[in-house]
């Protein structure tokens, strides 16, 4: 064998190499990061990390459109123009990485919910990262801006002088980031449910309380 061939060959036997490090997000990937923050978040951690571990009835400010639900997303569908799945599954991102961060705050360094939160947020911070890539890997990776509505909710949501603060129970801004997951990314979710539909989470599953 020559030597320009076993250049060519050993080329090619790189090239091989680092291929699987530049595929590096496809959607069952995507999946995989949301069915671990799933399995996180399941209602038996909600309910001892951020009902049981917190006094009865404590509250957290939080903006009002950190109060994202079911029925928000289904009025947004209706309303604004244009609105795709990821707008909405990026808003998902931003809210409840914005809601995790005002539960932290409120932890000191000590509560034994601290620790289960901060493991949240990671999850949350890995899906995100996944589905940019994703985003930026797929035939729409086209920089684009969201709808003037969501960027405005977008606005909203990092505005530390926004006026509009609302006193929620932690839990139920982890109740409604379950719920709103399902919705948003249902394709990983192997079920004939709807998960956008209210009535769903309103049909006495213990295991998946009322609409907060």
């Amino acid at each position: 064998m020559t030597r320009t061939a076993v250049w060519l060959l050993g080329l090619l036997l790189g090239f091989f190499w680092v291929l699987p490090t530049v595929v590096t997000s496809t959607p069952s990937d995507l999946c995989k990061s949301v069915t671990t923050l799933k399995a996180s978040l399941n209602f038996t951690n909600r309910r001892q990390y951020m009902k049981h571990n917190f006094p009865i009835n404590y509250t957290i400010r939080v903006h009002y459109e950190e109060i994202f639900r079911v029925h928000n997303i289904s009025k947004l569908k209706a309303r604004v123009q244009g609105l795709e799945t990821r707008d909405l599954q990026e808003l998902w991102l931003l809210v409840n990485q914005e809601v995790l961060k005002k539960v932290l705050r409120v932890l000191p360094e000590r509560h034994p919910s601290r620790k289960y939160t901060s493991d949240l947020e990671q999850l949350l911070r890995m899906v995100q990262q996944v589905f940019q890539q994703q985003q930026l890997q797929g035939p729409e990776n086209e920089e684009r801006e969201p709808p003037e509505r969501i960027q405005d909710i977008w606005d909203r949501v990092r505005d530390p002088d926004m006026r509009a603060w609302k006193s929620v129970r932690p839990k139920a801004l982890l109740d409604n980031c379950y719920r709103t997951m399902h919705c948003l990314f249902q394709d990983c979710f192997q079920s004939n449910e709807d998960f956008c539909s209210v009535l769903h989470w309103r049909r006495g599953n213990k295991k998946l309380p009322r609409q907060a």
